[in-house]
């Protein structure tokens, strides 16, 4: 189904799928009016994660102040709004729970339509912030949760190309750097270390059979791991920088070669990454010089946009929006939403 991605609209879109109560004003799904976020990190770092119930706890104390926060900051009425968008899944689901009653309250108070948005398309439309998409595309989601290729041929059209056979490169990044004695999260404090250490270590690479777009990191976790474990035994001490860095050098080849692989397997226009951890240096510098010399247009979303938020839904909820995507009020959250399904 071809749309007009010009017509004008006005989007609030709502995002509670882990541990970020967030709500947003975006304007013709590229213009962010406003971007209202209530972090919960400080919370569970004590912790060493994110704790479900206690996620879904703040939820429920935010989700009002925030919303109210994003219309107030955009400078638009609740009459001025198109859609509610807002995020189905995946996630936690007493966490989705909260931003999916929030936005059929909103909707049915307001007669607003409902607009239900997939989290992983969520963080592909980041990109429209920075340049309009142009397809045939290739995208690479890679988060805590998530590590996908994703074919798109037109607006919302997915097609997963390549996945995880088990750990998601985020959840390997936050078990390595737990096994550190680094805080939560893990990523951005892994990403600190390797920029002081040099990838002396040679850490494994799962490519799994030949031409395979998928990737595998629990072999690599482990093998971090069991390196840090039997170095201790040892009685040696373990260069974190080091560590950190060749562990990162692993993920980072992996990721950057497969995703130019599947670029030029799809003639891919575009190539775009997505998700929590494409806010690591090495990987975004890898990644652009792979796409340069193959001659690939790259699309990074700005740091701030890269972790969740609820533009970033809005963005999709627009496409969605447009393409005649319509929610009642029978709309519930949905743990391990399928991004092919939807």
């Amino acid at each position: 189904m071809s749309i007009n991605v010009a017509q004008k609209t006005m989007i609030l879109g709502i995002e509670t799928s882990c541990d970020e109560t967030a709500a947003a004003v975006v304007e013709n799904g590229t213009i962010i009016r406003s971007n209202a976020v209530a972090s919960q990190i400080d919370i569970h770092r004590r912790f060493g994660g994110v704790v479900p119930e206690v996620a879904s706890r703040h939820h429920v104390d935010q989700i009002t102040l925030v919303c109210e926060e994003a219309i107030k900051e955009s400078g638009v009425t609740w009459d001025d709004l198109d859609a509610i968008a807002v995020t189905e899944g995946p996630g936690l689901i007493g966490a989705l729970l909260v931003g999916v009653n929030s936005a059929k309250a909103i909707s049915f108070a307001h007669h607003i339509p409902l607009v239900p948005v997939h989290h992983i398309t969520g963080h592909i439309y980041a990109n429209r912030f920075v340049h309009e998409l142009q397809f045939p595309l290739i995208a690479l989601v890679v988060s805590g949760g998530h590590t996908e290729l994703v074919y798109m041929k037109e607006h919302g059209s997915y097609h997963v190309v390549g996945t995880t056979r088990d750990d998601a490169a985020g959840e390997a990044f936050d078990k390595v750097a737990r096994t550190l004695g680094l805080p939560y999260p893990g990523g951005p404090e892994i990403d600190r270390l390797a920029r002081e250490g040099k990838p002396v270590i040679d850490f494994p690479r799962a490519w799994l059979e030949e031409g395979s777009l998928d990737f595998s990191f629990s072999g690599l976790k482990s093998a971090v791991i069991n390196y840090i474990h039997n170095e201790e035994q040892r009685g040696n001490t373990v260069s974190k920088v080091d560590t950190a860095s060749s562990f990162q050098a692993s993920v980072c080849e992996v990721l950057v070669k497969k995703t130019i692989m599947a670029a030029e397997r799809y003639s891919a226009k575009q190539l775009l990454v997505a998700g929590g951890v494409s806010a690591n240096h090495e990987i975004r510098e890898q990644m652009i010089r792979a796409a340069e010399k193959k001659g690939i247009q790259l699309l990074i979303p700005p740091l701030k946009l890269c972790t969740d938020n609820a533009a970033m839904i809005a963005a999709s909820g627009t496409i969605g929006f447009l393409k005649g995507m319509r929610a009642d009020l029978s709309l519930n959250g949905s743990a391990n939403l399928s991004i092919e399904d939807f």
